[in-house]
């Protein structure tokens, strides 16, 4: 009888474990992640100034409301985030504080490049020209169609990307959204996809060179930044 019961402990013992095993395979696969950072961002940003993100000593005598963390303050605080490296791939860029940011690093001697969509690379208002006369490196996507990514790497890991364009219009009037993550199974395929897009539009290798904007080609974006407005 003895040998009966020891034979069934062992087995309720052998089920329990299998159990425990499953159990603790699905809690890791559901919480597992749980310490990387994870951060959703709603817009269009609350109108307010962000001064106090880049110089937090200074009393900004602006009539903009002050020491908000809107929005926007929130993006740029994530941007500003960079120790070494800056990979933003956007469809438009033009917001002038997102803007600032980039200048801010580049200014700190970060590694930054930047992909952007070769029709609105030089719309008016577009950032892109300032941007590369300060030296940053810039590439324009060359596909026949649109280079449609909203997405930054910040130094590899962290991941800020979304439904939102780098635009004014994109930050302070459209409802957009952005997801700040440094899940590795979500960053890694965003780090592929950048270097193989930059890779792709190497101007030496696809044998054509990525002009600074032009007078002509900025007053050719007005009508294509219209339709940004409406949307894009």
């Amino acid at each position: 009888m003895s040998a009966v019961w020891t034979l069934k402990a062992l087995g309720l013992g052998a089920v329990g474990l299998t159990l425990s095993v499953e159990v603790l395979g699905w809690f890791f696969r559901r919480f597992g992640s749980k310490g990387f950072l994870k951060e959703v961002i709603f817009f269009p940003t609350e109108f307010a100034c962000v001064e106090h993100v880049f110089e937090p000593t200074l009393q900004c005598l602006c009539p903009l409301p002050h020491g908000l963390e809107t929005s926007l303050a929130r993006l740029l605080r994530h941007v500003l985030s960079a120790k070494s490296t800056l990979d933003i791939c956007v469809f438009a860029f033009s917001n002038m504080d997102l803007s600032r940011a980039v200048l801010a690093l580049h200014s700190r001697g970060l590694v930054i490049r930047i992909l952007i969509d070769k029709d609105y690379g030089g719309i008016t208002g577009s950032q892109i020209g300032p941007l590369r006369r300060a030296g940053i490196r810039v590439r324009y996507d060359s596909g026949a169609v649109h280079m449609h990514h909203k997405f930054a790497l910040v130094d590899g890991r962290r991941l800020v990307t979304g439904s939102l364009n780098w635009t004014l219009q994109a930050v302070q009037k459209n409802k957009e959204n952005v997801m700040v993550t440094e899940e590795p199974r979500l960053v890694t395929p965003f780090v592929q996809e950048f270097q193989r897009l930059w890779d792709a539009n190497d101007p030496e290798g696809c044998g054509r060179a990525a002009p600074l904007p032009q007078q002509g080609t900025e007053r050719q974006g007005t009508e294509r930044q219209g339709t940004e407005r409406k949307g894009t």
